[in-house]
């Protein structure tokens, strides 16, 4: 193997590995955040008053789904569905985010993290699963 060669191997082999680690990463930040300080985000709930009980018990599950998500992401469990299932969320808070806000810098952080999910929801070849 020449020396080109060998960095571009092992990013090909890793670089799903990384998409993996980095989604889960920003998944369970989010997920974090909804959880410590769901008042802040209680806008972002469709169809429901921000100052309500409702929008803070939604902001709630939703954190703690992000963070079962970016677990089962990040360790490989269940890999392809948790992906799947973090990709219709993210279709879900895109479209939310481009019909209130329009085409916005948190509209299209969120198509790239999308991107990011359905690119794994396709990868088969992984490294570190602790599950396949």
């Amino acid at each position: 193997m020449s020396r080109g060669t060998r960095p571009a191997a092992i990013a090909t082999e890793w670089a799903p590995t990384m998409a993996r680690v980095l989604l889960g990463l920003t998944l369970a930040w989010f997920g974090y955040h909804e959880l410590m300080t769901p008042q802040l985000w209680t806008g972002y709930v469709p169809g429901v008053s921000a100052n309500s009980d409702l929008a803070i018990g939604l902001v709630l599950a939703h954190g703690w789904l992000l963070l079962i998500l970016a677990v089962a992401i990040t360790a490989g469990i269940g890999l392809r569905l948790a992906a799947a299932v973090a990709a219709l969320l993210l279709v879900q808070i895109v479209l939310e985010l481009a019909i209130t806000g329009g085409l916005t810098d948190l509209t299209l952080r969120d198509v790239g993290v999308l991107g990011l999910a359905v690119c794994l929801i396709g990868n088969t070849r992984q490294r570190a699963l602790l599950r396949s």
